[in-house]
C-alpha cells in the first residue's frame, strides 16, 4: 500500500482559486483569508478497504489548511511502472458548495515547480465533491505525457491543476519595437473580445484592410491559435472578399520563422500587390479573409 515514512514531500501543494479551474463557475465566490480544513469524502459505491480509508484520512490530516473557495491536489505517492507514472493524491475543495469536475488538465511538478508531465483527465468519475472535502484519486501519466526529468524527483514533487489562461496577444519582435501603445491596447482589446476558439482550433481573423497609394492592398490579420502547443507556419494561403461578396484577391505568402504561441493570437500584415487584385473598384466597408489552398507563394 502506501509508505507512511516516505510519503511526506518537501514540495507543498499549490492551491488555486476554484473559478480558475472549474468549468461551471458562475456561482463561485472568490477566495478569502479564512483558512479551512478538509474532511475525507468517499462515495458509498467506492469499494475501499479499512486500511485504504485510514491511509487517506491520515494524509488528509497532514495536509495544510486552504483558504475558503480554493481547490488543490495534495500529493501522496508516486509509483513508476513500465507503462506509466501512477501518482495518487487528494483532490481538496473548500468551495462552499458541492462541485463537479469534467475534463481537467493536471501537471506533475518537480521541486522547482517546473512541469515534468501533463495529462488531461476525465474527472467526472470523481462524482460530486461536497463542500470542504477531500477525495482521493490516482492520476496515470503515460510515457507520451512525460516531457521532463522524472528520474531524480525523489520525494520533491507535487501535483497541480493547470490554470485556465486567458487568450493573449502575441507580437513579433519587429511589432513590439514599432507599434504605439495605443495600437497595442487596441489589439489586446480585439483579442479579448474575439469569439472563443474551440480547443485546438486555428483560424484567421481580419482586422484591417487598406488600399495603399501605389494600388497595393494591405491586409492585417490575426492568426489565432487555440491549441495547447505552439504552431509554426511556413506558408499562409489567403483569399479576400469585399462587401459585394466577390473575391478580389488571393495568394499564398511565404513566412520566415513565423511561430504563434499556444493560446495566443498574432497579428501580421499581408500585402496583395495591385497586379493581384481582380477589379479596380473595391468596397472595403465590409470584407472577409479566409485560408485557401493550392496557390503558389507570393
Amino acid at each position: 500500500m502506501f509508505n507512511f515514512t516516505k510519503g511526506k514531500k518537501k514540495t507543498e501543494e499549490k492551491a488555486a482559486q476554484a473559478e480558475d479551474i472549474l468549468q461551471e463557475n458562475e456561482d463561485l465566490e472568490a477566495a478569502d483569508d479564512t483558512t479551512l480544513e478538509t474532511v475525507l469524502s468517499i462515495p458509498e459505491n467506492w469499494k475501499l478497504t479499512e486500511e485504504e480509508r485510514y491511509v487517506y484520512a491520515f494524509h488528509n490530516t497532514q495536509s495544510p489548511n486552504l483558504q475558503a473557495n480554493q481547490i488543490s491536489i495534495y500529493g501522496m505517492e508516486l509509483l513508476k511502472t513500465k507503462k506509466a507514472l501512477d501518482v495518487t493524491g487528494l483532490i481538496r475543495s473548500t468551495v462552499t458548495k458541492s462541485i463537479k469536475f469534467g475534463e481537467t488538465a493536471v501537471l506533475l511538478l518537480d521541486g522547482n515547480r517546473e512541469p515534468v508531465a501533463r495529462r488531461t483527465f476525465d474527472l467526472s468519475k470523481l462524482e460530486s465533491i461536497p463542500a470542504n472535502s477531500a477525495r482521493p484519486w490516482t492520476f496515470k501519466f503515460l510515457h507520451d505525457d512525460i516531457f521532463g526529468d522524472i528520474d531524480n524527483l525523489g520525494n520533491d514533487w507535487s501535483l497541480a491543476f493547470e490554470l485556465k489562461k486567458s487568450h493573449q496577444l502575441d507580437l513579433e519582435k519587429s511589432w513590439e519595437k514599432s507599434i504605439a501603445e495605443q495600437t497595442r491596447a487596441s489589439l489586446e482589446k480585439i483579442v479579448k473580445d474575439a469569439p472563443a476558439l474551440k480547443p485546438g482550433e486555428v483560424n484567421f481573423m481580419g482586422i484591417q484592410a487598406k488600399k495603399q497609394e501605389n494600388g497595393d492592398l494591405a491586409v492585417t490579420v490575426l492568426v489565432r491559435n487555440g491549441a495547447e502547443k505552439n504552431i509554426q507556419l511556413e506558408q499562409i494561403p489567403l483569399g479576400l472578399k469585399d462587401a459585394s461578396g466577390d473575391e478580389i484577391a488571393r495568394g499564398s505568402f511565404k513566412m520566415d520563422d513565423f511561430t504563434v504561441k499556444a493560446n495566443t493570437s498574432k497579428p501580421w500584415t499581408f500585402i496583395f500587390p495591385a497586379s493581384m487584385l481582380t477589379k479596380n473598384q473595391i468596397n472595403l466597408t465590409k470584407w472577409t479573409t479566409y485560408p485557401i489552398q493550392g496557390d503558389k507563394g507570393t
